[in-house]
């Protein structure tokens, strides 16, 4: 019987979540986010300044530039068959199709590096093991993570995984992120130092260190108050990172400085045609690849789809965090089908698909910052006296719209013309070095680990006070330590063959962080230090109302318990009184031996 009841509560729950509202209701966060997409579309056009034109350009180069970079490495490590062209059509005809379709225009694509890694594996084996077509595999491959995307939005992947991440997750996949630029900055220059004379090497330091430096010093000219005028000081900071990649791509080519080797952006002077040589078109026989290898790439496809998914969801939730000021509704379901269209296009083309980036689209919603009009936050603090006092701080949002996204990627699509290759051709990789290091330096800045590693360094009298409950800022030290090992930790597994499963491991912390964490850190620490990242809230105020809704429950039992047990009491009265009467009055009247039957059974004495 207990069996029996297991097996029918389970088949009820599991039906249940099929039923309207139900988690596995097909195509129900998808209708949900169409419908949130026709609310926020025609508004997402309506703002258009120059902090949206700057941010634009930051983002133009911040993609691009480092792309070019994963191109390089697929150019040598796929036997040519992806190289330059290839990573620019891949990101700039992604990026075009979201900003125009997606219900979240924030995130940026772009081929991102464990992606290379993978490709680059799985050419290996083809070339080594299976004895197939590298395009004709990845192309299946591709299709086959394109179908399971869309399977994954059907049925609402997003709010059986995605739903219970927290901050927790997003500040070490952030703080992964600088670490990798600061680290490809020093890869950059390495190649540098193997590849080019001593001069040269001296060079692309001091040209890597210049980019850098210029490109911070002009993203604090609007504090140079009242040095020029307040545009001037504008345009400086919103088009720090472009003047001063344009200034360091100059540089080498002005006085003696000419004539020295540097290294510069490998690139094709060609039509447009891809880099594999004999290849005349973009697109990929696929149709010809056995039935067998059709299924085998299911596998790669699989891979694929676990580290896009949670790349895009990641990337999607990073630029859209509180600190952003978002108000536009969104949505993960709408662009997860939006992104298993184009990664089966990028396979038929035969070029590498483009995912969410996580550095660039917090780096983008950060771009996008400004004071909102009539809007402020009272906080009260206490002046030099000790005095508490109310103060108004302006509120900072992100300017929410499609114009920023459309303009870079549509920018990064026109370079796949043969004019416009040549001018990347100019580039050194010691300016790209330094963007590399200035981008790490903006996002590890916007980290809130940060924040609270300078707290580790600060003497406790200094301290902002806590809130009521957490004792000491010692357990928040232990907290932000456990989050700079788990990221050095997983950075290490990036360099290692295992690199392309390191979203899996960030995932993992999820349920680490709900499971286990609260046994380390009390309630009170967590709740200061953490929240969900798709929601109001922290995982511990649930937990306080499930244990309240527990407790209300119990109580509620137990005074249903007791009721029962009154009317208990009441019937045994009753059957008593009853037993009297039959007793007493024998055959009789009940009226005659002086006791009464009352209206509801029980009995009373008359006088």
């Amino acid at each position: 019987m207990a069996t029996s009841e297991k097996k029918t509560n389970w088949v009820s729950k599991t039906a249940g979540r099929f039923r309207k509202d139900g988690t596995l209701r097909p195509f129900r966060l998808i209708g949900q986010d169409c419908r949130n997409w026709l609310r926020r579309y025609p508004s997402d056009w309506t703002v258009f300044n120059q902090i949206v034109l700057a941010s634009a350009v930051y983002v133009f180069f911040t993609n691009l530039l480092p792309g070019l970079t994963f191109a390089g490495d697929l150019y040598v490590q796929t036997g040519k068959h992806w190289g330059t062209i290839e990573v620019v059509f891949s990101t700039g005809l992604c990026g075009v199709i979201f900003s125009l379709f997606s219900i979240q225009p924030l995130t940026i694509l772009g081929v991102t590096g464990p992606f290379s890694v993978l490709a680059e594996n799985i050419y290996s084996l083809c070339e080594t093991s299976f004895h197939v077509d590298f395009l004709s595999f990845m192309a299946w491959a591709l299709i086959h993570s394109g179908w399971m995307h869309i399977l994954l939005a059907i049925f609402n992947a997003h709010e059986w995984t995605m739903l219970y991440v927290t901050e927790f997750s997003c500040e070490i996949f952030s703080l992964l992120n600088s670490i990798i630029y600061f680290h490809k900055a020093v890869q950059e220059l390495q190649r540098a130092q193997t590849e080019l004379p001593t001069a040269s090497f001296l060079y692309a330091i001091i040209g890597a260190i210049g980019t850098f430096v210029l490109a911070l010093f002009l993203s604090y000219a609007e504090s140079w108050e009242p040095l020029f005028h307040r545009y001037i000081r504008m345009g400086l900071r919103e088009y720090a990172a472009a003047i001063s990649i344009i200034f360091f791509i100059g540089m080498p080519h002005v006085g003696v400085l000419e004539g020295i080797p540097k290294g510069t952006l490998p690139v094709s002077s060609k039509a447009f045609q891809p880099s594999l040589p004999g290849r005349t078109h973009f697109y990929v026989k696929f149709w010809e690849l056995p039935g067998p290898w059709i299924a085998a790439a299911m596998v790669p496809g699989a891979i694929i789809t676990v580290l896009f998914f949670f790349d895009h969801e990641i990337s999607s939730i990073i630029c859209t965090i509180k600190r952003f000021g978002t108000r536009k509704p969104t949505g993960y379901a709408l662009d997860i089908v939006l992104l298993g269209l184009t990664t089966a296009l990028c396979g038929i083309l035969g070029i590498p698909p483009a995912n969410g980036l996580l550095p660039q689209a917090p780096l983008h919603s950060e771009s996008l910052m400004h004071t909102a009009k009539d809007e402020h936050v009272e906080k009260t603090v206490l002046d030099k006296y000790g005095l508490e006092r109310t103060v108004h701080e302006p509120v900072q949002r992100v300017y929410e719209q499609r114009w920023s996204s459309f303009l870079h990627a549509g920018a990064i699509l026109a370079f796949i013309a043969p004019p416009l290759q040549l001018v990347l051709g100019l580039t050194p990789t010691s300016v790209l070095a330094g963007l590399f290091i200035f981008m790490g330096q903006q996002s590890l800045a916007s980290n809130p680990i940060l924040k609270r590693t300078f707290h580790m360094l600060t003497p406790p009298s200094e301290l902002p006070e806590l809130p009521a409950g957490v004792k000491s800022y010692w357990p928040i030290h232990a907290y932000t330590l456990f989050e700079i090992i788990m990221t050095v930790v997983i950075f290490i597994v990036t360099l290692t063959v295992a690199g392309p499963a390191f979203p899996v491991i960030i995932i993992a912390l999820v349920p680490f962080r709900l499971l286990a964490m609260n046994r380390i850190w009390s309630k009170a620490t967590l709740r200061y230090v953490d929240r969900w990242a798709c929601r109001d809230g922290t995982p511990e105020d649930e937990e306080d109302e499930r244990q309240a809704s527990v407790i209300s429950e119990g109580a509620g039992g137990v005074m249903r318990t007791r009721e029962v047990d009154d009317v208990e009491s009441e019937r045994e009265k009753g059957g008593e009184s009853e037993d009297v009467e039959k007793g007493i009055g024998g055959g009789g009247s009940g009226s005659s031996s002086g006791i009464e039957v009352g209206e509801h059974g029980a009995a009373r004495v008359g006088r």
